[in-house]
């Protein structure tokens, strides 16, 4: 039978997950730069103009991710519920150090979130839903309460890159391994025995902290975990009341990046609807592990923030560098003259490749100049016109980029109907 919501709590209680922080002084160095932030709203809004004064909800806020949030937007209103009374504490404790006016903190299931009668612009709730006795009933709460031109960063499991995850958490239940401390430490001992290439090695090296108590009990030990395929997170949006807007790193899934884009199929996968190429790619790459994205209410006017290339309202788009994006200099193939990267993606050939020319655009992108403005100062010539508008095209797609579109004069292409 299935854990109920007292269960899940219950574990929480005892195994508070994130491991709870006692400092956020790096996180406020990092917040410090504004265009940061301007950035990660215009991923979420690429059309509106910027904003500091949202009213943010964090649903299923953990031990220090609503305290975040406060500190990174000190002009926002954020509210977070959680079950644990462990997990509000260990916020409440960096609420009061950091001096955190601006945080409400309440003990409330997602489910229950429409009892705070007030709704939000931004939601987030990442690692939650796929815990939940219902996810049908806690994204639909969710989305009752979201602003009808709001936004939602939603994060799920997914399910081919947790194949090892799903592997011992059967091996526990097996064995009836509970998420005693005795039982976690033999448990940590145990996995170091495991053969090399078990399906769950590559996590275990992929996560610092994997043989945490805490960590090893969210993730092996868990009462409920499920886990989405893409196009089951589209049906999932779909019968919740959500519309699909694009995934938070968007290169993983797109065939025209990296070397599935160099292979026989790049060119079969491209003709098909977005919904089938990403699913195709999860398949191809065979290790995602979660799926982030940004959703949006389904009677929310989503044309409004299509990027497109396909008509000239790409001249009119700033491009704004993605924060956590590096570019290396000192290690490049012939040819080129920098690597770009992101660090938040998990594969290793969504590095992007620069040349000497599109290296000139890149070092006149300020965050106030528009395409065009960009393409007079670096003296881009008609002939060049077409790789350019490659170029900023690419540098969206890789995720290196995100796009201030709210000045655009020339209205967005209509959304084709979905196939």
């Amino acid at each position: 039978m299935e854990a109920t919501s007292e269960e899940i709590r219950h574990f929480y209680e005892r195994r508070p997950y994130p491991a709870p922080l006692t400092s956020l002084d790096g996180h406020r160095d990092l917040y410090s730069n504004r265009e940061r932030s301007r950035a990660l709203f215009h991923l979420m809004w690429p059309a509106d103009p910027a904003r500091e004064d949202l009213d943010i909800l964090v649903a299923g806020c953990g031990t220090s991710q609503a305290a975040r949030y406060a500190l990174r937007e000190p002009r926002s209103r954020v509210t977070a519920v959680d079950i644990s009374d462990t997990s509000l504490r260990c916020t409440r404790d960096l609420q009061q150090k950091y001096g955190l006016g601006n945080l409400e903190l309440h003990r409330l299931s997602i489910e229950d979130i429409g009892q705070l009668d007030r709704t939000f612009d931004q939601i987030v709730c990442t690692g939650v839903l796929h815990h939940l006795p219902e996810p049908d009933v806690g994204l639909q709460a969710l989305r009752d309460v979201l602003r009808p031109n709001g936004a939602m960063h939603l994060m799920v499991y997914a399910p081919y890159g947790r194949a090892g995850i799903y592997m011992i958490q059967e091996y526990c239940r097996v064995l009836g391994v509970d998420a005693s401390d005795e039982d976690l430490n033999d448990l940590a001992a145990t996995l170091d025995a495991l053969p090399a290439d078990h399906p769950i090695a590559g996590m275990m090296r992929a996560t610092k902290d994997f043989r945490h108590p805490d960590t090893l009990a969210d993730a092996l030990l868990h009462p409920i975990d499920r886990a989405y395929t893409v196009a089951q997170v589209h049906a999932w949006l779909t019968r919740c009341g959500l519309s699909f807007a694009r995934w938070l790193e968007q290169a993983p899934y797109s065939p025209l990046c990296g070397m599935l884009a160099k292979t026989p199929h790049a060119e079969r996968l491209a003709s098909l609807p977005a919904l089938v190429q990403h699913a195709a790619v999860e398949l191809f790459r065979g290790t995602m592990t979660r799926h982030s994205l940004i959703a949006h209410r389904d009677d929310h006017d989503a044309s409004r923030h299509v990027i497109t290339f396909a008509s000239e309202r790409w001249r009119e788009y700033v491009p704004l560098v993605l924060p956590w994006t590096a570019c290396i200099r000192d290690r490049h193939p012939p040819g080129a003259v920098a690597v770009l990267i992101n660090r938040a993606h998990p594969f290793p050939d969504l590095a992007l490749v620069v040349d000497s020319f599109e290296d000139q655009l890149l070092a006149v992108i300020d965050g106030k100049r528009t395409i065009a403005a960009i393409l007079e100062k670096a003296n881009v010539s008609n002939a060049d016109l077409e790789r350019a508008r490659r170029f900023f095209e690419t540098l969206w797609l890789y995720d290196q980029v995100v796009f201030d579109t709210s000045h655009c004069i020339i209205p967005p292409e209509p959304i084709a109907a979905a196939s």
